[in-house]
């Protein structure tokens, strides 16, 4: 006799599911963005008290050297010039930074260079080939918090605080959902987020100017 299949109904997705799935993910990214919080947090602080800063600042560091006449030529044919000087530094100067902007005032060009491990100034004579490269080191301390800020990091690391900035929106709004999920009538629920809401806009409306 043959063995009747017999068909086994499958279980919808429940909301016990979606809760016990939350709490899965809530659970993972949070690990993962553990140290990038605390990273970010104690950079935080250390940006709201400057006055903790006890670093010296590094000397300035001065180069100077003459361009050959190859690469002064390079210079003149350029459309723009202020582009190509700091790659001709480079080959004689550590460089710190990434070009944030240059002119040419007469027969000087200068170029300028910002980032978080330091910052660069180049002044070249088209005339005679001289360059004068002043390279201006960053205290550790204004590294990280450079990091924090994101301005001078370069654009690599500014699209990792934009994708950490959304997997923050994510893990909070995972946070909110459990929040919801848990004993309590939803009443109590919304009522604590008003009350929440109202304390940080009244703390901004009285604190902040």
């Amino acid at each position: 006799m043959s063995a009747t299949s017999v068909a086994v109904p499958k279980r919808r997705f429940s909301k016990q599911d979606f809760y016990r799935y939350s709490r899965l993910v809530h659970g993972w990214l949070s690990a993962f963005a553990f140290l990038i919080l605390c990273f970010f947090s104690i950079t935080g602080i250390l940006l709201n008290h400057p006055e903790w800063a006890t670093e010296s600042v590094p000397t300035p560091i001065e180069t100077k050297f003459r361009l050959e006449e190859a690469e002064l030529q390079q210079l003149f044919d350029a459309k723009e010039p202020e582009l190509l000087l700091p790659d001709m530094a480079a080959k004689r100067v550590a460089l710190k930074g990434e070009f944030t902007g240059g002119n040419q005032a007469r027969n000087d060009l200068f170029v300028r260079m910002t980032g978080v491990r330091g910052l660069t100034d180049i002044r070249a004579n088209m005339t005679t080939g001289d360059v004068t490269v002043v390279v201006e080191p960053a205290p550790s301390l204004s590294i990280v918090n450079e990091l924090h800020r994101g301005q001078r990091a370069g654009q690599t690391w500014r699209w990792f605080i934009d994708a950490f900035a959304a997997l923050l929106v994510v893990l909070s709004i995972i946070g909110y959902l459990i929040f919801l999920s848990l004993r309590f009538r939803l009443r109590t629920a919304l009522l604590i987020t008003a009350v929440s809401t109202a304390g940080v806009w009244a703390l901004f409306v009285c604190a902040v100017f």
